[in-house]
């Protein structure tokens, strides 16, 4: 029987990863499918929590880039967070996973204030908590919150899921050349530049000794096997 090799794990999901192949949205097939991988965590006995981006909605950054206000952009993209994560919530109760969703911003008629200790709670009763609106705050990505969640609830791990195996030394898409790396320090992937997650997050999860687990969510049950400790898959990220 496969065992877990952590206690409660935190997964980092991109917006993009529920839009399946559509250009933008959320994808009920897709979405289904990302509660199903959650599920299989969750069926280890693993206390799980999650992250989502708003890519597949709004993203801030690029709005800026075109003359808008980087807060109110910012304010926006965490506004889509909260529905994907209203979104996640829905499918995972659909397959009988309790959840709650605990927002950064105050939206009390469909998210519980995100409060520390409430997470933890939840955690522990098995439900999976779903933290929506980043940090709260403008100028953080949703990798630096997971990052920052993470070490909030004490969490074994972050798992980032991707859409690729993991990390390269360049971008793999059109990059024959690019090379996998198995494993990696936080230092290693700050002065290479590797795109894992901004230099925020890293240096977070440096600082808090996270470990992180970068894997391809479209692979059926990485997930399981990640958590279970299946050392082929994907790329880890530790103080080696």
């Amino acid at each position: 029987m496969e065992k877990s090799q952590y206690r409660r794990v935190l997964l980092k999901l991109s917006g993009e990863a529920l839009m399946g192949e559509s250009k933008y949205g959320i994808e009920p097939e897709t979405l289904a499918y990302v509660a199903d991988e959650v599920k299989d965590a969750v069926d280890l006995g693993v206390e799980t929590a999650l992250v989502v981006g708003g890519g597949n909605i709004f993203r801030g950054m690029a709005a800026s880039s075109k003359g808008m206000d980087r807060a109110s952009a910012d304010y926006i993209g965490m506004l889509a967070t909260v529905m994907n994560s209203l979104a996640l919530q829905g499918a995972l109760e659909k397959i009988g996973i309790p959840t709650r969703v605990l927002s950064a911003i105050s939206i009390h008629q469909v998210s519980e204030p995100y409060i520390r200790r409430r997470a933890i709670r939840h955690l522990e009763k098995g439900r999976v908590v779903i933290f929506a609106a980043g940090t709260g705050n403008p100028y953080f990505t949703t990798d630096t919150a997971a990052v920052l969640r993470a070490a909030e609830i004490h969490a074994d791990v972050l798992l980032k899921a991707t859409k690729v195996d993991g990390v390269y030394d360049m971008d793999p898409v059109g990059n024959a050349q690019a090379q996998f790396i198995r494993s990696i320090d936080y230092m290693s992937v700050l002065e290479r530049r590797l795109h894992v997650m901004d230099s925020t997050a890293v240096s977070l999860a440096m600082e808090n000794g996270l470990e992180m687990v970068v894997f391809n969510l479209k692979v059926p049950g990485n997930t399981r096997k990640v958590i279970c400790g299946d050392n082929s898959i994907g790329t880890r990220i530790s103080e080696q």
